[in-house]
């Protein structure tokens, strides 16, 4: 029977067993072992022509090169993606009628189909499924869904770690419908979690949702405030949030005067939550670091919480974070090339697929040093999303 993983801390930080045990002494010395010894698994959900999706898995070494896992592609139909250590879990693509499947993620990173689940139990029909994640302790799913009354929920599913089985909670009635690239994360007390989005500047929202000890989310009203315009500029709207691992949320801002949007580059704002959940910022115009990304698709919090990655249409850049205080400016693109979605590892390495170039990105990302890592960009067909399983703590 398969030994369960054993799960660390959240997201990227979530660990597997390492596959270096599969190694022999003989093959070189303990250094040259460690260097060759994966410190993730990379899976990229790849449409290929006329044929429904697969799954690109592939391995990555200590310097972020990648090697595809016995017995990629996996033919698995599947789009979005979340992993918790132990499961790959992906909603069906294409998003007509959805379901969640449950996928078991071997010691050597290989994928085996265990079960699915309808992604809504009960009241309208679930018709697309995105945005999928887990808490910080990978005990239970989330799956942002669009149903057709054209509200958007978010169904709470409990994980049976057994058997990779999801049961039903219930649903968070989430009303606005943000982008499909709006991720959803949990702050370090594994209590609440906020979602940003804002649409052609003229709707914007700011969700923050409280999970009970049950693991059902519920949509909760909090209170926030938006930073400082400048003059000339009415307001800021929020556009992708992502958190740390203590209690700061870093959200992208918008200028804007609806209903257009305001000339001027997005910037970056930090927020601290409350015990209540509750979000205050003291981001001005004048603090906030401008971001060479102006439509931005996605944002990801590296594991320390020091370096913020945001990627979009005009390419990548780093940020440096530091909780309370604002973010600092760290690096140009990294790459002009479109990124659509991205993960970060436990060995400083961001990975991020371009969706019109067909490519995906390793880099190796420290506090003080940033490079493409051996073989990047990688060639891949139809990339379409990410997802990334750190094996070390």
């Amino acid at each position: 029977m398969f030994k369960p993983f054993t799960i660390l801390c959240l997201g990227a930080a979530l660990s597997v067993p390492s596959a270096s045990a599969q190694l022999s002494p003989s093959t070189g010395s303990q250094s040259d072992l460690m260097s060759r010894s994966p410190v993730a698994y990379v899976y990229v959900a790849s449409y290929r022509g006329n044929e429904p999706n697969v799954i690109a898995g592939y391995s990555a070494s200590s310097n972020g090169a990648l090697t595809p896992i016995p017995g990629s592609p996996f033919r698995r139909n599947i789009g979005p993606m979340a992993v918790n250590g132990q499961y790959l879990m992906g909603a069906k693509a294409p998003n007509n009628h959805p379901k969640i499947y449950t996928l078991q993620i071997g010691p050597d990173g290989a994928l085996t189909y265990v079960t699915s689940t309808p992604c809504v139990q009960t009241g309208n029909q679930c018709l697309a499924a995105f945005n999928l994640f887990f808490d910080r302790t990978g005990s239970d799913l989330y799956v942002m869904e669009l149903n057709d009354s054209d509200q958007t929920n978010t169904a709470s599913f409990a994980v049976d770690k057994s058997s990779g089985s999801l049961n039903y909670l219930g649903d968070a009635i989430t009303g606005t419908l943000p982008n499909d690239s709006a991720g959803t994360s949990f702050i370090g007390d594994n209590e609440y979690a906020y979602l940003a989005s804002e649409d052609d500047c003229m709707y914007y929202t700011i969700d923050g949702f409280q999970r009970e000890a049950s693991g059902l989310l519920n949509l909760i009203n909090i209170q926030f405030n938006l930073p400082t315009p400048p003059p000339g500029v009415s307001i800021y709207y929020p556009d992708l949030a992502v958190t740390d691992h203590a209690n700061h949320v870093a959200i992208l801002e918008q200028p804007t005067n609806a209903p257009e949007c305001a000339s001027g580059p997005v910037q970056l704002a930090v927020y601290t939550a409350d015990a209540s959940g509750n979000l205050h910022t003291k981001s001005t115009y004048k603090n906030m670091p401008a971001s060479l990304i102006q439509n931005p698709n996605d944002m990801k919090m590296s594991p320390s919480g020091r370096l913020l990655a945001v990627g979009g249409q005009q390419g990548l850049q780093i940020f440096h974070f530091n909780g309370a205080n604002p973010i600092r400016h760290y690096t140009g693109l990294l790459t002009s090339a479109p990124i659509a979605q991205m993960f970060w590892d436990n060995n400083n390495h961001l990975y991020a697929i371009s969706q019109s170039s067909g490519k995906l990105y390793v880099f190796t990302i420290t506090a003080t040093e940033h490079q493409q890592a051996q073989g990047s960009p990688h060639a891949i067909s139809g990339p379409q999303y990410i997802a990334v399983q750190p094996l070390t703590h």
